[in-house]
């Protein structure tokens, strides 16, 4: 089918992903073939550094296995195409792509453009065609230099802490391994607070029996402070038959300015703390808003802009789209005079390449297309929408009160707000709307009448543990990483059992903190917040041709080779204590390994003593009781029971002379899909490799060797016709093709 198609098209664009296709094929129409490159087509080698540090750093690239069939096609409908267009994504990593697959392509470099946009729109798209441009080779040279710069620290540190601590499993990362010493640190805080106690008193006064409360704030004019009961008690005692007067009313007319459209970060934060969406869960419901969604007889729209972005930037025709709208359906003073500007002060690191994350057509309200959405889509779409109509919308207006009370010389305050114009505030609710009681109306002078006194005791809070949306926040901050990396980074270090998730909050593991412990004593610069956002910004420096990427890599390499062969000389071998005691012989638990890279605790003692437990201390679950069958021995004849394995469940005999053992076959219900192909009657069941894991493979075997890792559906995939399967992930659980060149997968909620 693909090859009829591309004898009647003129011009082939090479998008990322397949999920694009569609959206784009509608808006170009049959002259064009789009295909997907599926991300990156070649990498640095998977062993050694991958470059030649004695010759300016220069890098070896390799087609990356499983895509050599992807670059085949590629091939085969470029040298049929009149024209080429590199389609991938408008930033650093997306200019890479497209170098490298100009790379690949066996056609003359002048049939070969460079085209990007923003949204996936007729007039973003029709834009980018007409407006075609070479690679921009700055952009692909910033990018391998962070590539190169993490495969140094990657492959020259991670080996000392298998080394050391005796661990395979454990890896360090340029951007990562700071990540990992934030939530330390933020560990070690909380471990440190020492709670300070504190109390409040509160009068309960009413007006024409209308009841509210009043805090105590001043005494004599000066701020007052209650540390324990014994003030508390003497204040109460003070204001015994005190008489409660209105002393002084202020009032002030404020604005309550609408927030900047959302970027990747603040997204990330708000779609956690509205919506409760984990910040890769966030990307990967954006990524999807973005390619395009099926609207009926519309067909595929993209229904969102880029969504790595670190810039507040609007376009002017978004801009005027949004005046339209909200002129039409608000009202023409629901629009401001001078249309919001929020790239007043930004920040020097931000990249300005492309446009906030907005709705591609402020038309299509969440609404109005809620039918074609899945719950969580519609959500994501929502607050964007919102949060973008919003941010051109006019300021609301709102009247603040503040009374002060005056009882025997204490100063009591009560505040209410009420909003006079609701600007932006009708159609997105912001974080600093606060619940504030209403009052009475008060005048000056007049007593009002008591009820009671309210005194309670606090002590203050430690600070909170990072969730995955405050990370983001101070990795943002501190000029950490970028939009890119945020959601990566984070799975990275929980995946490698650095850190556990508890209620959303990010703990460090005794791993992750004894990690971090040795990177920071023996890689101060490394783990150093300062050098490693000072490095982000030699990257940017390099793509807007303000630095070298041999200077920079060179003025990296010298200083950290040394630091690493002094960690290879200093650093001891670590172990990594636990604070349980061993049930058996008394001495330490430590933290230890396996060599499937599951962590327990097992006593130091080993192998003298061989107790085990889980990380929590827990010790390992007795055995599970056999159970009776009918099922009789296929050898002898006798009788069987199940029991259960570490590799599941078998048929015992029960003859002490034959004791011969059957494994139980568990069928997933599904066709294998090569016998359907091929004839037979073959089903995918459940087995288990020689190190344990669990895959399905055809119960044909060995006639048939179709095998996958994750358990199948039985359905096939909607864009290349493989099987799909359940893949369970701590960043979401999902359905996937099995095919490894195909990226389709969606949230397994939909089913």
């Amino acid at each position: 089918m693909a090859t009829k198609t591309a004898n009647k098209a003129k011009t082939l664009v090479i998008v990322e992903s397949p999920a694009k296709s569609k959206t784009i094929k509608k808006i170009l129409g049959d002259n064009y073939l789009i295909e997907a490159s599926y991300g990156h087509i070649r990498d640095l080698p998977p062993k050694g550094l991958g470059f030649d540090v004695d010759n300016d750093f220069k890098p070896t690239f390799a087609i990356i296995p499983e895509k050599q069939k992807v670059v085949d096609t590629l091939n085969k409908l470029a040298k049929s195409a009149d024209k080429v267009y590199l389609a991938s994504d408008p930033d650093r990593e997306g200019e890479a792509i497209a170098w490298h697959v100009k790379e690949v392509l066996k056609v003359p470099e002048s049939k070969i453009f460079r085209i990007e946009f923003n949204e996936i729109t007729p007039h973003a798209i029709k834009d980018a065609v007409q407006n075609v441009r070479q690679i921009d080779m700055l952009k692909v040279k910033a990018q391998q230099t962070r590539q190169i710069l993490d495969r140094l620290v990657g492959f020259k540190i991670s080996p000392i802490l298998w080394e050391k601590l005796r661990n395979y499993h454990l890896s360090a990362g340029r951007v990562q391994s700071v990540a990992l010493r934030m939530i330390v640190e933020r560990e070690e805080e909380i471990e440190a607070f020492v709670p300070v106690e504190y109390w409040t008193i509160g009068a309960m006064l009413s007006k024409n029996n209308y009841d509210f409360e009043a805090e105590l704030t001043k005494y004599k004019d000066k701020k007052i402070e209650i540390k324990d009961k014994k003030e508390a008690d003497k204040i109460l005692k003070d204001l015994e038959n005190a008489k409660y007067v209105v002393s002084n009313i202020t009032s002030r007319d404020t604005k309550r300015n609408p927030q900047a459209p959302f970027i990747t970060s603040t997204l990330q934060r708000e779609a956690s703390s509205k919506l409760g969406y984990g910040v890769s869960k966030t990307m990967q419901i954006a990524q999807k808003l973005y390619e395009g969604i099926e609207l009926g007889e519309e067909g595929a729209v993209g229904l969102i802009t880029y969504m790595r972005t670190d810039s507040v930037r609007i376009s002017d025709d978004a801009k005027e789209a949004a005046k339209e709208f909200i002129t039409y359906n608000y009202g023409d003073k629901y629009y401001p005079k001078t249309p919001n500007d929020y790239n007043k002060g930004k920040k020097k690191n931000v990249q300005d390449a492309h446009e906030a994350i907005r709705p591609s057509y402020v038309s299509k309200t969440p609404e109005s297309i809620k039918k074609y959405l899945t719950s969580e889509q519609y959500r994501l779409y929502k607050l964007i929408w919102t949060r973008f109509v919003a941010s051109q919308m006019e300021a609301a207006k709102v009247k603040n009160l503040g009374v002060e009370i005056d009882a025997n010389g204490y100063t009591f305050r009560v505040g209410s707000s009420k909003v006079e114009f609701d600007g932006f505030l009708k159609v997105y609710e912001d974080d600093k709307e606060e619940a504030i009681q209403k009052i009475p109306e008060l005048k000056e002078g007049e007593t009002l009448e008591f009820k009671k006194l309210i005194s309670e005791q606090h002590f203050t809070q430690p600070p909170a543990r990072f969730s995955e949306a405050s990370l983001v926040k101070q990795l943002e901050e501190y000029g950490i990483g970028r939009p890119s990396t945020y959601a990566p980074i984070i799975t990275k270090i929980q995946q490698r059992g650095y850190v556990e998730k508890l209620d959303k909050a990010l703990k460090p593991t005794l791993l992750g903190r004894t990690v971090s412990k040795q990177l920071c004593e023996y890689f101060k610069d490394i783990m150093d917040y300062k050098f490693t956002a000072g490095m982000e910004l030699k990257l940017d420096e390099i793509a807007e041709d303000k630095a070298d990427s041999i200077k920079v890599l060179k003025d990296f390499y010298s200083p950290f080779e040394k630091t690493v062969e002094d960690a290879k000389t200093n650093m001891g071998n670590v172990v990594i204590e636990s604070d349980k005691i061993c049930p058996n012989c008394g001495k330490k638990m430590v933290v230890k390994t396996s060599r499937f890279g599951k962590q327990f605790l097992g006593c130091s003692g080993y192998p003298e003593c061989k107790t085990m437990m889980s990380l929590d201390g827990e010790a390992p679950k007795a055995p599970a009781e056999d159970e009776k069958t009918d099922v009789k021995c296929e050898k002898c004849g006798s009788e069987t029971v199940i029991k259960t394995g570490p590799y599941g469940k078998y048929y015992q005999c029960l003859n002490e002379k034959c004791k011969a053992r059957k494994g139980i076959v568990i069928s997933s219900g599904v066709k294998c899909p090569k016998c359907e192909k091929e004839g037979r009657d073959g089903e995918l069941i459940q087995r288990r490799s020689r190190y344990g894991k669990t895959f399905y493979g055809c119960s044909k075997y060995p006639d048939c060797d179709f095998a996958v890792w994750n358990e199948p559906t039985g359905e096939k995939c909607p864009e290349c016709g493989e099987l799909l399967v359940k893949k369970f992930l701590k960043t979401g659980n999902k359905i996937a093709c099995s095919s490894k060149t195909c990226k389709y997968n969606k949230p397994m909620e939909e089913e």
